[in-house]
C-alpha cells in the first residue's frame, strides 16, 4: 500500500488579470471561497492532509479566513513562497516583483513532499470527480515515475468574459504525450478559436483535453523538479530576469519527452469554474449556489 496522499494548494498567486486577491473573495452567501469547495471535495475523496502555499504577508488572514473553519475536518498547514527563495549563488534581479512560477511554488513545500501528492490552483473549481480519480490513482500507485493529471474538455473551461490561455494536451493511449500552452482561446460562431502571436488563427475541437494545473506527483518527481531550478535560473536570468517562470506544464513536458516519467490523463467530466476576470465572479457564484440547492453540497461546507 502506497503512502497516504497529500493535497498541495498553490495560493500565493497575485491574480494579475483580476484585481485583488481573488483566492479570498467569497463566492457563496455563506461566505465560502472557491478553495473551500476544492478542500471539501478532496476530503470527500479521502485526502486527510492539506498544505497551502502562501506568501508570508497573507498568513494571518489566510489562517483565520481559510484554515480555521476547516480545521475540524482536515489536517492543514502552510508553506511560504517568496521571491528570495533561490539556490545558493543566485541573487534576486533588481525590479523582480512576482514569484518564480508553479514549480517554484511546489518547491516551497521542501521536505514535506514526502508522500504522493496532488497539487492544484487555489482559485479553480475542479469538481468532486477529479479529486476522487486523482486520489485513487495516487493511493494505488507504487511506481515513482508514474504521475497523473486531471484532463478537462476544452469546452468546459472557457470564460464568457474574454479569452483564456490553456495547456492543450495531446494524448496517446491514455497518457499525456505533449502539452502546448495555447493563447487567446475563446468561443466564436460555434467554434473554439485561438490566436498565437504572429500566427494565423486556429481552431480547437470540442472534446480536446486541456490541463488546468491539477497534477498527481510522487516525491521523486518533486526532487527532480527542484534539481532543475538552477539550470532554469541560468537561462532565465540571461533572457527574462523580471518575468520568466518555472512552470509545471513545461517541466512535465520535458520529463515526458525524456521518458523520465509517465502521466496518466484522468478525464474530468465536471465543468471547471474559475475567476479569470472580475466579471466571472457572479457566474461562479450562481453555479456553486445552484449545486448547493441541488444537494451536491451542504448549505455550509464547514458547519
Amino acid at each position: 500500500m502506497a503512502q497516504k496522499p497529500k493535497l498541495i494548494v498553490m495560493a500565493a498567486g497575485l491574480g494579475s488579470r483580476y484585481g485583488g486577491l481573488k483566492q479570498m473573495e467569497a463566492v457563496t452567501e455563506a461566505g465560502e471561497i472557491i478553495l473551500d469547495f476544492s478542500v471539501y471535495d478532496a476530503v470527500q475523496a479521502g485526502f486527510e492532509e492539506v498544505l497551502f502555499i502562501i506568501r508570508p504577508q497573507m498568513e494571518e488572514t489566510f489562517r483565520s479566513r481559510v484554515m480555521e473553519p476547516m480545521a475540524k475536518y482536515v489536517q492543514t498547514d502552510c508553506a511560504f513562497q517568496t521571491l528570495q527563495q533561490l539556490p545558493q549563488g543566485f541573487r534576486l534581479p533588481e525590479g523582480r516583483i512576482k514569484p518564480w512560477g508553479t514549480c517554484h511554488a511546489m518547491m516551497a513545500c521542501g521536505k514535506r513532499l514526502d508522500a504522493p501528492f496532488a497539487i492544484i490552483n487555489a482559485d479553480d473549481y475542479y469538481g468532486r470527480d477529479a479529486f476522487a480519480q486523482v486520489y485513487r490513482f495516487l493511493s494505488q500507485n507504487e511506481d515513482p515515475k508514474a504521475c497523473c493529471m486531471a484532463g478537462y474538455f476544452i469546452e468546459n473551461t472557457l470564460s464568457d468574459t474574454g479569452a483564456v490561455t490553456r495547456g492543450v494536451c495531446r494524448i496517446e493511449d491514455g497518457f499525456l504525450a505533449a502539452i502546448r500552452e495555447t493563447h487567446q482561446i475563446r468561443r466564436a460562431e460555434q467554434e473554439i478559436r485561438y490566436q498565437e502571436p504572429g500566427e494565423a488563427p486556429g481552431t480547437i475541437a470540442e472534446g480536446t483535453p486541456v490541463s488546468m494545473n491539477f497534477w498527481g506527483f510522487t516525491p521523486q518527481v518533486a526532487e527532480r523538479i527542484a534539481e532543475g531550478f538552477p539550470g532554469f535560473l541560468d537561462h532565465a536570468l540571461e533572457t527574462e530576469p523580471l518575468t520568466a517562470e518555472y512552470l509545471l506544464p513545461t517541466e512535465v513536458g520535458k520529463m515526458i519527452a525524456q521518458e523520465e516519467i509517465s502521466v496518466r490523463v484522468l478525464p474530468a467530466h465536471d465543468r471547471w469554474y474559475g475567476v479569470t476576470y472580475r466579471e466571472d465572479h457572479d457566474k461562479v457564484q450562481q453555479a456553486l449556489e445552484q449545486m448547493k440547492q441541488d444537494g451536491k453540497y451542504p448549505a455550509r461546507l464547514w458547519p
